[in-house]
């Protein structure tokens, strides 16, 4: 079977590359199903500390393949794009799109679906559905607007404009930009810098921002409290390692 999505463990770093670079890793059922069974590994090895999905050759992805819309794809459900991409967010680990060159429309949704989006400088962002008549049916109704701002993402959306990497940055799209030349590089630092700190705390800080995303700050506030999953085994350790310095 062809590798569509590759897998490279480093130390507690998995990295997943979206691997069809001779077709700018544009996006197939094929493709999605070896990403959803790579999720559903990842979830269940207790040594993957952070994940990082990244994109093979040129560009991280030209977007949903339009060969295969045009040819009627069949997936298992309709949702079924979507809720893959849904289990890659609710992953109890951190996840790091690195989008570099190519990150459009379908891409675009892949990217959001990450705890965050950082942006090699070359980056050129898109949701190009209206230029094909399409509709979203990955998330980038939902997504897309809670990061940049209803208003932004409408503009977006109606005139399938692409934006750059520092662009990105300023409207709140991307989290971070790189130079390419240090991409890699860059990147797998920033997931070391995570991977530094508690495993428990991460799991526990996802579970908490996705419970009360959207809600009112009282409503926050008292889920912050209630629902609290306390300290983690490795408090006392680090805590200990800390003063002793």
């Amino acid at each position: 079977m062809t590798e569509l999505v590759l897998r490279e463990d480093k130390d507690g770093l998995a990295i997943l590359t979206l691997n069809r670079p001779d077709k700018l890793n544009s996006l197939t059922v094929g493709l999605f199903q070896q990403l959803r069974q790579h999720i559903s590994a990842i979830r269940k090895d207790d040594s993957v500390q952070c994940v990082i999905l990244r994109g093979a050759g040129k560009c991280f992805s030209a977007g949903h393949d339009l060969n295969d819309i045009s040819e009627g794809e069949e997936v298992p459900s309709r949702g079924w794009h979507s809720e893959t991409l849904r289990m890659m967010e609710k992953l109890p680990k951190p996840v790091i799109a690195a989008v570099h060159s190519h990150c459009y429309t379908g891409a675009l949704e892949v990217a959001l679906a990450a705890d965050f989006i950082v942006a090699a400088d070359n980056t050129k962002f898109g949701d190009t559905h209206a230029k094909w008549a399409l509709t979203p049916i990955w998330g980038m109704s939902q997504r897309l607007p809670r990061r940049v701002g209803i208003a932004t993402a409408k503009k977006l959306m109606f005139t399938c404009e692409t934006v750059k990497a520092e662009e990105a940055l300023r409207i709140g799209l991307a989290e971070m930009v790189l130079p390419i030349a240090d991409f890699q590089t860059g990147t797998e630092t920033l997931a070391r810098q995570i991977m530094a700190n508690s495993a428990f705390s991460h799991a526990a800080n996802k579970r908490l921002l996705e419970a009360t995303d959207a809600d009112p700050l009282d409503a926050g506030l008292i889920w912050e409290v209630m629902e609290n999953e306390g300290t983690g085994p490795d408090m006392h350790d680090r805590i200990n390692a800390f003063t002793k310095k």
